[in-house]
């Protein structure tokens, strides 16, 4: 063991990790002791961690809350940094974060606890359908599946992808729910609601497709692949970035990576982005998902006992329908429950998104009475 010594004067990187009531937890569950000799708020603070890491995690009290402080140290400078009782070759390395809510406390000590998987059985919810069914209840970490083999199959996300581009926008500063309205080109397209100038709120609702087209050139290449490889967002290939492999449609205005094309994910995938996006762990701003929620609301907890939101999204190959999706979360108070439905090619039936929808509405309210 050894001493590791930091004066308050060393301006630092913090992220706040929890509430007062979880330091002993902190300390005990990163190999820290305590021999500060005083007030943790005090000009200097010791402590003696166990091992020999490179990274030096520094845990101190703020008032209710609890910071970790992270130091990278230089190999050669870390006997002068004992030695002297100074922070002398220890590189700052900021770890931001925001203050976290009571659930990501929980994952946070659950973290290598792998969450209960349950094979449901829900074949009744889709009457002959081709389809899968995930739910995970984040407060007891257990996701329930209907037909794991196709829950785990990537297909196109169409249309739940305007979530997805809605919330790189929003957080970007790219787009502002209050100032959003986009130019109508003049072309007359088949959904006659697409047929003018359109805002935000409107253009998810309607699913418009030009509309986010545009959102999504604006957004531009580099940013939303950074923005999929954050939410490790099922294959986060936008390689074909216009949507050229898409067959049902030439028309760019129409067409892109995520409408039967490049980009794919697995119905179990589309909880976990839930989850990533709307959980306790989130690192999306507030204002951001709450005007996300806004456009999302599908069943206000008057007409289910929950408030359900979430997205369709539907994509054709000659002109038949292959996938067909709704997704997104419940909330209540115990916590949220984050789910996808997806509906697969199914001869001589009529598969739409707004069935996945029926079936979701339908499977959380059981649930949930």
């Amino acid at each position: 063991m050894r001493k590791i010594s930091w004066k308050k004067g060393k301006k630092c990187g913090w992220k706040i990790i929890g509430w007062a009531a979880a330091w002993a937890v902190a300390l005990a569950g990163c190999g820290i002791n305590e021999d500060t000799e005083g007030n943790l708020a005090g000009e200097e603070k010791v402590y003696v961690m166990e091992g020999d890491p490179i990274e030096e995690r520094v845990y101190a009290m703020e008032g209710d809350f609890i910071e970790e402080r992270v130091y990278v140290m230089e190999e050669e400078s870390i006997e002068e940094g004992i030695a002297g009782g100074e922070s002398n070759g220890m590189e700052e390395k900021d770890v931001g974060g925001n203050p976290m809510e009571p659930e990501a406390l929980i994952n946070a000590g659950q973290a290598a606890e792998e969450p209960e998987i349950v094979e449901a059985e829900w074949g009744e919810y889709f009457a002959g359908l081709n389809g899968a069914a995930v739910v995970y209840d984040a407060s007891n970490r257990q996701y329930m599946i209907y037909n794991s083999e196709l829950a785990s199959t990537r297909r196109s996300p169409c249309s739940t992808f305007k979530i997805i581009s809605s919330l790189i926008a929003l957080e970007e500063g790219i787009m502002e729910p209050d100032d959003s309205v986009r130019t109508w080109s003049g072309e007359v397209f088949w959904n006659e609601n697409w047929n003018k100038n359109m805002e935000f709120n409107e253009a998810f609702r309607t699913s418009c497709v030009w509309y986010f087209r545009q959102v999504i050139d604006e957004i531009g290449k580099e940013r939303m692949q950074e923005g999929l490889d954050k939410l490790d967002y099922g294959n986060c290939d936008i390689s074909d970035w216009e949507g050229r492999q898409n067959t049902n449609n030439s028309n760019r205005a129409l067409t892109g990576f995520w409408i039967e094309s490049s980009l794919k994910i697995s119905p179990k995938e589309q909880v976990d982005v839930m989850e990533r996006i709307f959980g306790g762990n989130s690192v999306y701003s507030e204002k951001t998902k709450e005007e996300l929620k806004e456009v999302m609301l599908v069943a206000p907890k008057e007409e289910t006992g929950i408030s359900i939101y979430g997205k369709t999204g539907m994509g054709k190959a000659g002109g038949v329908v292959v996938d067909a999706w709704f997704t997104g979360f419940a909330e209540r108070a115990e916590g949220n429950l984050y789910f996808c439905i997806y509906l697969g090619r199914t001869e001589d039936a009529d598969v739409t998104s707004s069935k996945a929808k029926e079936i979701a509405v339908q499977m959380i309210s059981d649930r949930v009475r």
